[in-house]
């Protein structure tokens, strides 16, 4: 199977499904309000405070309802991020701009709302390192999308080889990041420079990082 193909196999869809089962209307309303009281929650208490039992009182719904849908905290935080991931405006594939700016735009859109929740981002980013085969599922789908939407920003022709290091660079800033020694605004740019290197157009602009500012994960 193509690259192309490949991406296009996954199922992007997350308004009537719950991890790996389908859902009705009127359960998939159910799965949006944990979802929201998991996102006030993370932000209010962080991952140590959540649980399931506090979503659920959050949401206005049974604690066995919502076990009905999400196994554990772990599940909640990695369907909030895998929500996150889907919103994200398409990526700018217009031939017409640099495949530079073009990565940079794409990275940004990733690396906003790190910025603007870092609580949840945070808890949600504790939930991934699970071994629950439910977040497994989610966490290879989040990496599905981080891998198509930097393919689209590079374009359709480009190497797969610089796609994955390039999926390596930008999880290792956000790392770099949330350890306080680089801002997350730089990670767009550092991610874009990267890939200059190991395409020979490096010599559009440097890939500079500021000095992370003090302050937890370095944000501004």
């Amino acid at each position: 199977m193509s690259e192309a193909a490949a991406l296009r196999s996954v199922d992007d869809s997350p308004l009537l499904e719950a991890t790996r089962r389908r859902l009705t209307a009127r359960q998939a309303e159910v799965v949006r309000q944990l979802v929201d009281a998991t996102e006030g929650e993370a932000n209010d208490v962080g991952y140590a405070g959540l649980t399931v039992r506090s979503v659920a009182r959050r949401a206005g719904v049974a604690p066995a309802t919502a076990y009905t849908y999400f196994g554990s905290k772990d599940h909640l935080l990695a369907e909030v991020l895998w929500r996150r991931m889907q919103s994200l405006p398409p990526v700018d594939e217009s031939t017409d701009r640099p495949v530079h700016d073009r990565l940079v735009d794409a990275v940004r859109a990733m690396v906003l709302f790190t910025t603007e929740s870092p609580g949840l981002v945070d808890a949600c980013t504790v939930a991934l390192l699970s071994t629950s085969a439910d977040v497994k599922h989610l966490r290879d789908r989040i990496g599905t999308q981080i891998h198509r939407r930097l393919y689209a920003a590079l374009g359709r022709d480009a190497d797969p080889r610089v796609v994955r290091v390039l999926e390596t660079t930008f999880s290792g800033a956000l790392l770099t990041a949330g350890m306080g020694h680089m801002s997350s605004m730089d990670i767009p740019e550092f991610v874009a420079g990267a890939a200059d290197l190991m395409t020979g157009t490096q010599d559009r602009r440097p890939a500079t990082v500021a000095p992370a500012t003090r302050g937890r994960g370095g944000r501004r």
